[in-house]
Parts: structure tokens; sequence; C-alpha cells
């Protein structure tokens, strides 16, 4: 506990010194050699990135007069783009392992210092912002949250569920306890079986200070006992969901494997399905129809077919992996075909923190332009969240949330996975 509390105490001074340069060095310029302009899709060469505090003043290119005194930061070896944007991230608690009740082995507090040094090592790897998609201790991931954003640790900006949303027994309980053992009521938080409690879960959610709901639809892979296939909400009760949740403007992501609940989640108004790993083509022509994105983490199932056959996961779970993995990389192509709306998640959590962006390869892999990959981790996942105005892309007035890879990142997205520079609002944490 001594070394743990050293080294909290030197990440936060880490942290005070960075904010504080932010702060001294009111107007930046960076040299990019080529700079990414993912609103238009295009590759530019030679800009310089002017900005003022934490926020984007202009973009010009190579020529234009740097304003004197100005501190200049040179990429022109790099590729420059705007800071990444994970939307299905879990950076509470410890990386998933074989015991399916590690959550309920640590306290609330080890969860939490935890996903301190999970922010740490995302904002490092270069994903600025990410969606927390649920927790299993109601509201730890909100603590984090608003601890990143009055500068007492490092990490991403965050938007949180709170607490899943999800049927008694369902995908979204921590199960595989003792029939007699009965949970503390911060793991069944976001617990509810009919319309109406699911309305009042929604309100109580956003109440306690949630960003958005995610509800689960479908039983899921890693909760023991559950079917992917198998649709645990009526459309109806997610209907409820969505329109609760509407009146504090705020939207539905629902986990959803099988086509039945996806198709269920679509109709009831969600904004963004998440996995779809089993989704057929009416599925697929639903989700363009209605405007629903789909959040899919096709890098996934070869992390736990491979590190939960080493670490001897449950069975059941490993099976599910395999029988949803191909299904979903299948179908995600033909959601990229088919035009659907697909923002960047990749379920960080279940492997480690620090490796967001393995999936971006994968995408291309599977029917994505590379630049399409891109734009799906920026401002496609910004106008998922409802925060283009604000991240996404390198533009004036947006935060100066910026990253560089040596050479030409786009030749090959593997290269993402040594992200040599992150700006956040203006602060740099990694770089020269």
């Amino acid at each position: 506990m001594a070394r743990l509390t050293s080294a909290l105490v030197v990440l936060a001074i880490g942290w005070a010194a960075v904010a504080a340069d932010a702060g001294a060095q009111t107007v930046t310029a960076i040299r990019a050699g080529r700079l990414v302009d993912v609103e238009r899709g295009q590759v530019l060469r030679d800009q310089v990135i002017l900005l003022r505090g934490e926020r984007i003043e202009a973009v010009h290119g190579g020529a234009a007069r740097i304003p004197a005194g100005a501190r200049v930061i040179d990429l022109s070896r790099h590729t420059v783009l705007p800071g990444l944007i994970d939307c299905h991230s879990h950076l509470v608690g410890e990386v998933l392992a074989a015991s399916v009740l590690q959550p309920l082995e640590r306290s609330e507090a080890q969860e939490a210092f935890s996903g301190v040094r999970n922010a740490r090592a995302t904002l490092l790897a270069g994903f600025t912002t990410v969606r927390d998609i649920g927790t299993y201790r109601a509201f730890v991931d909100a603590a984090l949250r608003d601890a990143i954003n009055d500068g007492t640790v490092a990490g991403p900006r965050m938007a949180v569920a709170g607490a899943y949303v999800t049927v008694s027994t369902g995908g979204g309980e921590l199960v595989g306890t003792a029939s007699d053992v009965v949970l503390p009521p911060a793991f069944r938080y976001g617990v509810a079986n009919s319309a109406d409690e699911v309305r009042e879960r929604v309100r109580a959610l956003l109440n306690g200070g949630a960003d958005f709901i995610k509800l689960i639809a479908t039983g899921a892979v890693l909760t023991r006992g559950t079917q992917p296939g198998v649709s645990e909400y009526t459309e109806a009760q997610m209907r409820a969901a969505v329109e609760q949740a509407a009146e504090y403007g705020a939207f539905v992501a629902a986990h959803a494997h099988g086509s039945e609940g996806i198709k269920r989640a679509a109709r009831a108004g969600v904004r963004s399905v998440e996995h779809g790993s089993l989704m057929d083509d009416e599925a697929i022509a639903l989700m363009k129809e209605r405007g629903v994105w789909l959040v899919a983490d096709i890098y996934n199932g070869d992390y736990i077919a491979r590190v939960g056959r080493q670490q001897q996961w449950p069975a059941d779970v490993l099976r599910k992996n395999d029988e949803t993995t191909q299904a979903q990389r299948v179908g995600f192509r033909k959601a990229v075909g088919a035009g659907v709306k697909i923002a960047y998640g990749t379920d960080s959590g279940v492997y480690p923190h620090g490796m967001n962006a393995m999936q971006l390869s994968y995408m291309v892999k599977y029917g994505m332009t590379p630049i399409q990959a891109i734009q799906s981790a920026t401002i496609s996942a910004a106008q998922l969240m409802g925060w283009e105005d604000r991240v996404g892309s390198l533009s004036p007035g947006k935060l100066a949330d910026v990253i560089a890879i040596e050479g030409d990142a786009l030749a090959d997205l593997r290269s993402f996975m040594k992200v040599g520079f992150v700006m956040k609002g203006g602060a740099v944490f990694k770089g020269p």
C-alpha cells in the first residue's frame, strides 16, 4: 500500500507539471509533416496547427508565418491526427481473468485505483477520449471521470454509463456465486425487469451522474449462463429506456449480440448497437435505415481465444467466444458494405489497456479503407457521442487533442500501436 501511495503521489505531481506547462504557453505551433483531415478524408502535407491555450485556433499550409514567441513542436517527420476515441472501453478494475467473480475479491477503492492506472495507459496510447460503457460497481466510472476532469489524475475524457441496465441473471449481472450469496447493492444498481423498472433505473443512473445508458439487450459472451443469441428485453422495455433517457438529452447504447435483440433495439430507437455479433441481413438493413451506429469489437475474439485458453477461462465463455468471433467479422464486413454508421470500440478491459489501437488494422482486414478506420476512431466516434463540436478532428475551435506517429502511419495501421506524441487539451503527455 505504501508503494501504491508513493506511485500515486508521483503521478499526481507529474500531471500537475504537465498542466502547469500547458498554462505557461498560451500559443503553440505544431509543424505536421502529414496531417490527416478526417472530415474530408484527406492527408495534407506540411501543415501548421496553431493552438491558443487548450483549443485549436487555425490550421494552415507550412508556409504560414508562426507567431513570434510561440512554442514550436516539430512533428515534420510524423503523421499528425486528432486524438483517438474508443467508444467501448471499461477503465474501472483489473483486466478480465479466469475468475469471473474477481470484482468481488477487490474493494471499491482498489477498483478505482486500477482505473487510474488504466486511464493513464489509455491516454498514453493516443486515446484522448473514451465512452466508458459500464462497470459492475455503480458510479466508480463517474468518480474516475470527475477525477480526470478536475486534474487529480491523467486520463482521457470520459462519458460514462454508471452501471449496466440489465434483467436479473442477465448479461449485465455478476453471476457465478452460490445461490444463497447476496450481492452488495452497488453490484445490482441497474437491475430492472419491467418497463417501469427500466424507466426508474434510467432516471436513477442519469440523476446519479451517468452521461448515457448502457442497456443489456441480449445475453453475453463473458457472463456465465447467458446466451448471446437470446433477447433479454422486449422492444417496449428498451423503448422505455430510450424515451426516459431522451428527456435528459441522453442516449442509449444497447449491448446486443443476437439478431432479434439487435432488431428490437434498433426499432426502440437506441443510439448504438454494441458487438452485433450475430446480426443478419435484416438487422443490418434496419440499422442502416434507422441510423443506428454499430460499435463492434472485432479484435477482441482473438485475444479471448488465445489468452483465455492459456489462463483456463471458463469453458462456456471460450465456447461462446468461438461461436461469435467469426460471425461478428462476417457481419461487420456486410455492415461496412451496406453503409451502416460505424464507430470505433474495442471492449478494452477484456484485454490490457493501452492496446486499444490493435483493432484498427482488423477493421481494414474486414472491409474498411485505412482512412475509414481512422475516421471511425475520430470524427465518427465523436458524432456517435454527440461531441463533434469539441473533439474528433483538427478543426479551429475544437479542443487541442493531437497525436502523432512517425512516418506514414496510413501505410500500415499497426503503426498506431507506437504513438509517439500525445497532447490533450493543449497539454503534452508524451513526446517532445
